[in-house]
């Protein structure tokens, strides 16, 4: 069980501190409190994602963002009646306080209930030549690159593992017979792990006609070899659920700021000049979550990348979600974001 007090944030804090205690904690809940330890309000996951997707300033006081209602429970309820409450509300977390809303703890659920395994399967696409990364990937693939003592691939499953996974697919093209010599079939991590293993490259979408019959109820996490992230990944298929969708990639914030002031005009008429402007975008953070129909059709023959593919079927007609993330998250595709990550490992690993 993790450290509840962690969660706690004073409500003078901004929008962007209260993001950072969440990611600290690894709750998923803030709890926004005066200097008496009175609870003012909470900020869950779901509220920092739906203000990220809104483009709100993380310069904002975190009172403007916040749950001024949070529900709460007395210490004097029995654990079976706060997981009653827990279903009733539809909730995760319910902060206790005292009969002055003194906060003096918190109750998670998934510390409160027993955790099942995940059957949805898991694809990881660890096919790449890693070129960027040369000569560090000239004698081994970038999946068994080692971040923090371990194989970057081998961190990645064992994240999955931590939040109930066990049916893993594994993606491979380039010295491929080293990853499945390193894995084997997962017996070591008391999981199921198989292998499509691409006689050609066949891009970042093109492995996925290579899978076998999947269970058509249940979704696939589908995820890049070279990433390294906190993502809860019970939460993206929770949202995925949620949203009735064919598909849920996840997305993270990007700003630009031009370095020059920018002139507005029309036709020769200057109407403003905006001094260094920031513009802000969402970009593919390279994390999936597809229901099996929404791929049948991808042969495993041609070559295909996941831009064309979503967009292929955005266009087509089919229902298809961003999930921001806030989290940790690194692409390691050159040499100094591997070595970033080493840096940022011990944080991380």
């Amino acid at each position: 069980m993790k450290d509840w007090t962690k969660a706690k944030l004073n409500v003078l804090s901004t929008f962007g501190q209260g993001i950072e205690v969440l990611q600290k904690s690894g709750i998923r809940i803030v709890l926004i409190i005066d200097e008496h330890d009175c609870l003012l309000g909470t900020l869950t996951d779901g509220d920092i994602r739906r203000n990220l997707l809104k483009h709100i300033s993380l310069d904002i006081p975190v009172s403007e963002v916040m749950n001024t209602s949070p529900v709460t429970a007395s210490k004097l309820l029995s654990r079976d009646e706060i997981v009653s409450l827990m279903g009733k509300k539809g909730i995760l977390h319910v902060p206790i306080v005292d009969e002055n809303n003194i906060l003096s703890g918190l109750e998670v659920l998934q510390d409160l209930i027993y955790k099942p395994k995940i059957d949805n399967p898991v694809f990881i696409m660890a096919g790449g030549f890693g070129t960027r990364l040369r000569p560090l990937t000239l004698q081994k693939p970038k999946p068994l690159l080692k971040v923090g003592g371990e194989p970057i691939l081998e961190t990645i499953i064992k994240q999955f593992i931590g939040f109930g996974f066990h049916n893993f697919y594994i993606s491979t093209h380039y010295k491929a017979e080293m990853i499945q010599e390193y894995f084997k079939d997962g017996s070591n991590w008391a999981v199921s792990i198989q292998y499509i293993d691409e006689k050609k490259p066949l891009g970042t979408a093109g492995s996925l006609g290579l899978l076998p019959k999947l269970d058509s109820k249940k979704p696939i996490i589908m995820m890049n070899a070279d990433l390294l992230t906190k993502v809860n990944f019970n939460q993206l298929l929770e949202f995925h659920y949620e949203n009735n969708c064919e598909a849920t990639m996840c997305v993270r914030a990007y700003d630009f700021q031009v370095p020059y002031g920018v002139v507005q005009s029309n036709d020769y008429h200057v109407n403003a000049i905006v001094e260094k402007p920031i513009h802000k975008f969402f970009v593919n953070a390279g994390i999936y979550v597809m229901n099996p129909n929404f791929f049948q059709e991808v042969n495993g023959v041609d070559f295909l990348d996941m831009p064309t593919f979503i967009n292929n079927k955005i266009n087509t007609g089919s229902m298809v979600n961003s999930f921001p993330i806030h989290e940790y998250w690194v692409d390691i595709g050159r040499i100094d974001d591997y070595e970033k990550a080493n840096i940022e490992s011990k944080d991380f690993i």
